[in-house]
């Protein structure tokens, strides 16, 4: 059960950047063009939204049961441990705070540009925030535990 839960929140990743950036360029044309912000940019943003808490609760289900998630005296002296059980959480969580806060405080806003600039700006830092907190098969860590590409 657990190694579904592994496949599902790998592929949901995709997906999940996948929609991000469709968003961000999105609000990016649209903010530079000045065009309005329409039911379809709001159903993408809450398409986006949507993906992004379904990735936190199977990656919750997954900190909460994986081997690779510890608290002992060795988890800051190992890459993969401190990965698991520090960086890709916290990054993780100030990513999806940031996709709350933008499609929360974008819908108060009724200027479409100021709008769309908002949506661009949240997003795009928060998909920064995401690539850096990805465990990536090029990163030092990820070889060796046999990572790939989950």
């Amino acid at each position: 059960m657990l190694t579904g839960f592994k496949h599902l929140h790998s592929a949901n990743r995709y997906v999940l950047l996948a929609l991000l950036l469709i968003v961000i360029i999105t609000s990016l044309k649209k903010w530079k063009g000045n065009k309005e912000y329409t039911k379809q940019d709001d159903k993408l943003n809450l398409l986006t939204f949507i993906f992004t808490h379904v990735q936190l609760l199977l990656g919750l289900v997954l900190y909460f049961k994986s081997d690779w998630v510890q608290f002992n005296e060795n988890t800051m002296s190992n890459a993969l441990l401190r990965f698991f059980t520090m960086e890709h959480l916290v990054g993780m969580l100030i990513a999806i705070t940031l996709i709350t806060i933008g499609r929360i405080k974008g819908k108060k806003i009724t200027d479409s540009v100021k709008r769309h600039k908002l949506t661009f700006w949240y997003f795009l830092i928060a998909l920064v925030i995401m690539f850096a907190s990805i465990p990536w098969p090029f990163r030092a860590f990820a070889e060796a535990a046999g990572i790939g590409w989950m």
